[in-house]
């Protein structure tokens, strides 16, 4: 699940930057938050 959230955010920081249409910050915080998801799970992953 958290897969499936990491790939929606970064899909939709893609569509800003394809776009034009950044909304100030907030696609670079989706992008942040893509990132730490992703990291997360490889870390939980190595520990299981």
């Amino acid at each position: 699940m958290l897969e499936t959230i990491a790939i929606v955010l970064v899909i939709m920081w893609i569509l800003g930057f394809v776009t034009s249409y950044t909304m100030g910050g907030f696609i670079h915080i989706l992008l942040v938050i893509a990132v730490v998801v992703i990291l997360l799970r490889v870390i939980q992953g190595r520990r299981l």
